[in-house]
């Protein structure tokens, strides 16, 4: 039996919420073997980002090339990337190696309103990730910066703005409606036939760190397991709706506490 194996490339974060070690405890609560490139090591915890400290780039294309030397990647992960040299880093090795499935969350803000990518980092997301991707994973504030506009408030300039994203060279997105108002947080899958909203119930916590890391980890890891995007992504906003809900069970930290990745185990 093959084991699924998915790549993280993404930034360490010291209170174990978000980022990496978020990434890798959403492939184990989903039966996925996981690997990771750091890009960034913060200093944070559940109150904020108190520094930042990159990666060399070419240390990110040494880890890169290490892992698919040996491991056989399902499908990678891209969170935190920090800076424009590691954005060309990490772009020029997945073109050079050309992997099944890309999950791109362009992270430029975290849940504690920190923010985690330089403004001149964002056009080189636009050109040398996205296109890259087979879907990105945005929130709404976050795909309004990758097109210089204003937030979305109403469906049909969601879809709007996804048909946008797609025009950048992505193969679908998913705009994430947990910044949102209302009783549902919808997100929109939209590809180039299709866009479907993807409801839940809007879950009252604050318990909410490391979220849009978790989600996009589950949608790499369904990949990974040979599920279709669409299956992917409804089986991963199933996994993290439960993993929120069941936040409150934690008692971790004095801001913004984690979500529980292993809700169906303890």
């Amino acid at each position: 039996m093959t084991t699924p194996v998915a790549l993280t490339i993404a930034g360490s974060d010291s209170s174990g919420g978000a980022g990496i070690q978020a990434d890798l405890k959403t492939f184990a609560a989903l039966g996925v073997y996981g690997a990771s490139v750091i890009t960034a090591l913060t200093a944070q915890n559940t109150r904020g980002v108190s520094g930042i400290h990159a990666v060399p780039a070419d240390f990110v294309t040494a880890q890169i090339d290490a892992v698919f030397a040996d491991l056989e990647i399902g499908a990678v992960k891209i969170g935190m990337v920090a800076q424009v040299a590691s954005i060309d880093a990490i772009a020029a090795a997945l073109s050079r190696l050309a992997p099944r499935h890309v999950v791109l969350d362009p992270v430029m803000v975290a849940t504690s309103g920190d923010r985690l990518l330089a403004a001149e980092a964002v056009d080189a997301l636009r050109t040398g990730l996205i296109p890259l991707a087979s879907v990105i994973t945005p929130n709404l504030p976050e795909a309004a910066a990758l097109l210089d506009e204003v937030v979305a408030t109403s469906e049909a300039e969601i879809e709007s703005q996804g048909r946008r994203l797609l025009a950048l060279g992505c193969r679908a997105v998913l705009i994430k409606g947990g910044h949102g108002e209302g009783a549902e947080s919808i997100d929109y899958l939209v590809d180039a036939n299709n866009t479907i909203a993807l409801a839940a119930p809007r879950v009252a916590t604050r318990n909410t760190h490391g979220t849009g890391c978790s989600l996009s980890s589950a949608i790499a890891a369904g990949l990974a397991k040979g599920e279709d995007l669409e299956r992917a992504v409804r089986n991963a906003k199933s996994w993290i709706s439960a993993a929120i809900e069941a936040a409150d069970r934690f008692s971790v930290g004095h801001g913004h506490g984690p979500v529980h990745h292993f809700h169906r185990f303890y």
